[in-house]
């Protein structure tokens, strides 16, 4: 479990949508969470997905529009991302749990083993 990929990253306007996915081999056996790092500030947790999809975690500020789901049958996980707007552009990373559960605190990078080379997300008119 080495090898994880971002998909989906770009520029859109304030209010609109993106769907990002991460792919990575065996993903289906564990949690995966989505991350952001805006230039000059720390890498903070978006959203999280336990492996069988029934735990979720959601940071307060994406709550709502954000969306996090994973496809067993295509081993990926996708982040909707909806009413987007400025504080939302960031570099977003997909990450790898140690295991099937969310992590205590997922959204903490140092909970995290795998990590994706991350997308660029710009909301910009």
């Amino acid at each position: 479990q080495s090898q994880v990929a971002e998909f989906g990253g770009g520029l859109v306007q304030p209010g609109g949508s993106l769907r990002l996915s991460c792919a990575a081999s065996r993903l289906n056996n564990y949690a995966i969470g989505w991350f952001r790092q805006a230039p000059g500030k720390e890498r903070l947790g978006v959203a999280a997905i336990s492996s069988g999809g029934g735990t979720i975690y959601y940071r307060p500020s994406v709550e709502g529009r954000f969306t996090i789901s994973r496809d067993s049958a295509k081993n990926t996980v996708y982040l909707q991302m909806n009413s987007l707007n400025a504080e939302d552009t960031a570099v977003y990373y997909c990450a790898v749990a140690e295991g099937p559960q969310l992590p205590i605190s997922p959204g903490y990078p140092e909970d995290y083993v795998y990590w994706g080379q991350g997308t660029q997300v710009t909301v910009s008119s």
